[in-house]
């Protein structure tokens, strides 16, 4: 098995004790239930600025110029509930990322021309808009600052949750249009709720081979892989919820991208090794985590 130290020290964060992600790790596309195609659609597209790469019968593909990749694929189930504003165990929020600042002020324009409410922060490493689609669930769509401007306070990356400098954001955008998600745009991250971060820890960090790379921020911890910010984030902010239930809208499945099959299999037989189940899919291998959201690892 691959060692923690055969992967590079990005001077910051606490590598797992056995297998490690590679560096060249990244966050896939999300797979969402939702009650009504249309209505998501219209809001993916109209809104979000998403393009539609297919679409099949209760079924529809979205991504961005220059790529074939999914980043969303929503999955209708007719009469699905909405996602409580509580929160349920299972996505808290995807996150898709722009590729520079003026993008992100361009988007921020655009939410303001159409009268979406929207959250903002600014969280050192990057900054964000937070929203949620017509059925409740999350989505952030963010910014990152060049990791040169990154700082650790000893091994742990700094992150934190400040106002967000919106003038600042909409200059950057030069007041020129929104015309949808730009190339270069891709899943960033995703955010989960779960029931206990120790655990959360076990199957994600020990087990699957993220580095922890923030975890004094209150009731969260932060990992990644390749040093960073975070590819994934888990939080305890819905301790007593129960996990989504199949008729509800919630996240189907997320996914990483390792660089090859053998990767994949590497990261499966970690998993498994550590007494957790994994499942083969062709190539992909689907393992899930103690309250049962569905990761997919896939080959680039």
């Amino acid at each position: 098995m691959k060692q923690a130290t055969d992967v590079f020290d990005p001077g910051y964060g606490a590598a797992p004790p056995g297998y490690r992600l590679p560096s060249e790790t990244r966050v896939g596309g999300v797979a969402l239930q939702v009650g009504r195609l249309e209505r998501s659609l219209a809001y993916y597209q109209g809104v979000l600025g998403l393009r539609l790469l297919a679409r099949d019968e209760g079924t529809a593909v979205l991504g961005v110029p220059g790529s074939d990749e999914p980043l969303v694929e929503l999955h209708e189930r007719a009469g699905a509930r909405a996602a409580p504003a509580a929160g349920r165990l299972g996505l808290y929020h995807l996150a898709i990322v722009l590729p520079d600042r003026p993008a992100l002020g361009r988007f921020l324009g655009h939410l303001a021309t159409l009268n979406v409410p929207a959250g903002m922060s600014d969280h050192v490493v990057s900054e964000a808009i937070y929203l949620r689609d017509p059925d409740g669930l999350g989505i952030e769509v963010y910014a990152d600052r060049p990791r040169s401007e990154w700082r650790a306070n000893g091994r742990e990356l700094v992150m934190s949750t400040e106002p967000l400098d919106v003038r600042g954001v909409l200059a950057a955008g030069a007041g020129a249009a929104w015309t949808g998600m730009p190339a270069g745009t891709r899943m960033g991250h995703v955010h989960l709720h779960v029931g206990d971060l120790g655990r959360a820890a076990d199957f994600y960090h020990a087990a699957l081979g993220l580095d922890r790379v923030v975890w004094s921020y209150p009731g969260a911890l932060f990992l990644s892989a390749g040093g960073y910010h975070h590819h994934l984030g888990v939080n305890t902010w819905a301790a007593g919820a129960r996990p989504a239930a199949e008729d509800e809208a919630r996240l189907l499945e997320w996914r990483l991208v390792l660089p090859d099959a053998a990767e994949v299999q590497a990261a499966a037989e970690s998993v498994a090794a550590a007494g957790f189940d994994v499942a083969a899919e062709d190539e992909d291998r689907l393992v899930s985590d103690p309250w049962g959201t569905r990761l997919r690892l896939r080959g680039a």
